[in-house]
């Protein structure tokens, strides 16, 4: 997993109208805390945080006056119309470290001839792994299942190093079969039913 070095200002001031100063800026506040700390505010440069964030559990590098710290993203608030980013919240790591975060799973392989639908009761999965080696997803065959077939949690393959935190048993994946559609001519013979 690489690490994103992001350049970092600490912040004094808060409140509704700097965060939009800094916004109008093109930049995000955050605060960074852990490891027993006094939690950090700080102005995060808006666009390359963005490009960062796509990667799930992204490792981001953070410059704060002078000292490089670790973080990876706890909870990231967008603008629910625009989806720009208006806060983000950043928990201190080290190297070595075990955390636990969300995975995401996906899916591969082709699924046993016939008409059968994947259901992801689980889109991602809790693991705990070493805070500079976080998988950015998981992933799971589903080459030759049919209806009635399931995918549990201890049944996905993890990266070495990687363990699983979510309940063993939990169901990840599960086929179903698909449902039959009623053939035409019947609703159409209960349509002229219901007029006569």
């Amino acid at each position: 997993m690489s690490e994103v070095k992001l350049a970092t200002e600490t912040r004094t001031e808060f409140g509704k109208g700097a965060a939009r100063r800094i916004r109008r800026d093109n930049k995000v506040p955050g605060v960074v805390y852990g490891h027993g700390t006094e939690p950090v505010h700080v102005t995060l440069p808006g666009h390359e945080l963005l490009l960062a964030l796509r990667t799930p559990n992204v490792l981001l590098s953070l410059d704060i006056d002078g000292k490089t710290e670790l973080a990876i993203p706890k909870a990231v608030q967008r603008d629910p119309l625009k989806g720009f980013l208006e806060h983000v919240d950043l928990l201190l790591v080290r190297r070595g470290e075990t955390v636990t975060v969300e995975v995401v799973v996906e899916t591969e392989g082709e699924l046993a001839p016939g008409s059968f639908l994947v259901e992801n009761v689980l889109n991602t999965l809790s693991v705990e792994t070493e805070a500079t080696h976080i998988p950015t997803s998981v992933t799971v065959s589903i080459a030759g299942l049919s209806a009635g077939d399931s995918i549990a949690a201890k049944d996905v393959p993890l990266p070495s190093g990687t363990t699983l935190a979510t309940d063993a048993d939990a169901v990840v994946i599960q086929i179903l079969a698909a449902q039959a559609e009623e053939p035409a001519a019947d609703a159409e013979g209960a349509a002229e039913g219901a007029e006569a």
